[in-house]
Protein backbone atom coordinates (compact mmCIF):
# COMPACT_ATOMS: atom_id res chain seq x y z
CA UNK A 1 0.00 0.00 0.00
CA UNK A 2 1.20 3.53 -0.75
CA UNK A 3 -0.32 6.84 0.18
CA UNK A 4 -0.05 9.75 -2.25
CA UNK A 5 -0.50 13.37 -1.24
CA UNK A 6 -0.51 16.12 -3.84
CA UNK A 7 0.33 19.75 -3.16
CA UNK A 8 1.25 22.90 -5.02
CA UNK A 9 -2.03 23.70 -6.71
CA UNK A 10 -3.60 27.12 -6.58
CA UNK A 11 -4.87 30.10 -8.52
CA UNK A 12 -2.57 31.54 -11.15
CA UNK A 13 -2.96 33.93 -14.05
CA UNK A 14 -2.65 32.74 -17.61
CA UNK A 15 1.00 32.55 -18.59
CA UNK A 16 2.08 31.74 -15.06
CA UNK A 17 3.71 28.64 -13.61
CA UNK A 18 3.05 26.11 -10.90
CA UNK A 19 4.97 23.15 -9.59
CA UNK A 20 2.87 20.31 -8.31
CA UNK A 21 4.35 17.80 -5.90
CA UNK A 22 3.19 14.33 -4.96
CA UNK A 23 4.68 12.80 -1.84
CA UNK A 24 4.48 9.05 -1.44
CA UNK A 25 4.64 7.07 1.75
CA UNK A 26 4.52 3.39 2.41
CA UNK A 27 6.40 0.97 0.26
CA UNK A 28 9.59 1.73 -1.66
CA UNK A 29 8.92 4.63 -3.98
CA UNK A 30 11.36 3.38 -6.59
CA UNK A 31 9.05 0.40 -7.19
CA UNK A 32 6.48 2.69 -8.80
CA UNK A 33 6.02 4.22 -12.20
CA UNK A 34 4.22 7.51 -11.66
CA UNK A 35 1.72 9.57 -13.55
CA UNK A 36 -0.22 12.81 -13.42
CA UNK A 37 -3.83 13.04 -14.53
CA UNK A 38 -6.37 15.84 -14.42
CA UNK A 39 -10.12 16.24 -14.37
CA UNK A 40 -11.90 19.41 -15.34
CA UNK A 41 -15.50 20.09 -14.28
CA UNK A 42 -17.92 18.04 -16.34
CA UNK A 43 -15.15 16.14 -18.08
CA UNK A 44 -13.55 12.76 -17.71
CA UNK A 45 -10.21 12.31 -16.04
CA UNK A 46 -7.40 12.51 -18.56
CA UNK A 47 -3.74 11.63 -18.74
CA UNK A 48 -1.23 14.47 -18.45
CA UNK A 49 2.26 13.06 -17.94
CA UNK A 50 4.07 9.90 -16.91
CA UNK A 51 7.53 8.92 -15.76
CA UNK A 52 9.14 5.52 -15.57
CA UNK A 53 10.22 3.89 -12.36
CA UNK A 54 13.85 4.77 -12.96
CA UNK A 55 13.02 8.28 -14.16
CA UNK A 56 14.68 7.66 -17.49
CA UNK A 57 11.61 7.98 -19.67
CA UNK A 58 8.79 10.49 -19.70
CA UNK A 59 5.71 11.05 -21.80
CA UNK A 60 3.21 13.90 -22.11
CA UNK A 61 -0.19 14.53 -23.57
CA UNK A 62 0.13 16.79 -26.59
CA UNK A 63 -1.72 19.67 -24.92
CA UNK A 64 1.00 20.12 -22.27
CA UNK A 65 4.03 18.99 -24.24
CA UNK A 66 6.70 21.68 -24.27
CA UNK A 67 5.07 23.48 -21.32
CA UNK A 68 5.35 20.86 -18.61
CA UNK A 69 8.04 18.67 -17.10
CA UNK A 70 7.52 15.60 -14.96
CA UNK A 71 10.37 14.54 -12.72
CA UNK A 72 10.98 12.43 -9.66
CA UNK A 73 13.31 12.34 -6.70
CA UNK A 74 13.39 8.80 -5.40
CA UNK A 75 15.41 9.86 -2.37
CA UNK A 76 12.55 12.17 -1.36
CA UNK A 77 9.75 9.82 -2.44
CA UNK A 78 8.32 12.63 -4.52
CA UNK A 79 7.21 13.20 -8.09
CA UNK A 80 6.81 16.68 -9.54
CA UNK A 81 4.94 18.31 -12.37
CA UNK A 82 6.33 21.69 -13.39
CA UNK A 83 3.78 23.54 -15.49
CA UNK A 84 4.66 26.72 -17.38
CA UNK A 85 2.76 29.03 -19.70
CA UNK A 86 -0.46 27.94 -18.06
CA UNK A 87 -3.71 28.41 -19.93
CA UNK A 88 -7.31 28.61 -18.67
CA UNK A 89 -7.94 25.21 -20.22
CA UNK A 90 -5.40 23.74 -17.80
CA UNK A 91 -7.87 24.39 -15.00
CA UNK A 92 -8.66 21.07 -13.33
CA UNK A 93 -8.07 18.92 -10.30
CA UNK A 94 -4.69 17.26 -10.77
CA UNK A 95 -4.11 13.76 -9.46
CA UNK A 96 -0.96 11.76 -9.13
CA UNK A 97 -1.01 8.01 -9.49
CA UNK A 98 1.36 5.14 -8.83
CA UNK A 99 1.77 1.81 -10.54
CA UNK A 100 3.70 -1.07 -9.04
CA UNK A 101 6.38 -2.16 -11.47
CA UNK A 102 8.38 -5.29 -10.90
CA UNK A 103 11.07 -7.16 -12.74
CA UNK A 104 12.99 -5.45 -15.50
CA UNK A 105 10.30 -2.93 -16.48
CA UNK A 106 12.07 0.04 -14.96
CA UNK A 107 12.02 2.03 -18.16
CA UNK A 108 8.33 1.72 -18.94
CA UNK A 109 5.81 4.50 -18.49
CA UNK A 110 2.02 4.16 -18.40
CA UNK A 111 -0.68 6.43 -19.77
CA UNK A 112 -4.02 4.76 -19.00
CA UNK A 113 -6.10 5.31 -15.89
CA UNK A 114 -6.56 1.57 -15.57
CA UNK A 115 -2.82 0.98 -15.44
CA UNK A 116 -2.45 2.61 -12.05
CA UNK A 117 -2.86 1.01 -8.66
CA UNK A 118 -2.95 3.99 -6.30
CA UNK A 119 -4.28 7.51 -6.48
CA UNK A 120 -3.96 10.71 -4.50
CA UNK A 121 -6.84 12.96 -3.51
CA UNK A 122 -5.97 15.68 -5.99
CA UNK A 123 -4.97 19.32 -5.93
CA UNK A 124 -6.93 22.10 -7.61
CA UNK A 125 -5.28 24.20 -10.31
CA UNK A 126 -7.19 27.24 -11.49
CA UNK A 127 -5.86 29.43 -14.29
CA UNK A 128 -7.54 32.78 -14.75
CA UNK A 129 -7.61 34.59 -18.08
Amino acid sequence: QVQLVESGGGLVQAGGSLRLSCAASGRTFSMYAMGWFRQAPGKEREFVAAISRNGGRTYYVDSVKGRSTISRDNAKNTVYLQMNSLKPEDTAVYYCAAKVVTGFSGSYYYTSIGDYDYWGQGTQVTVSS
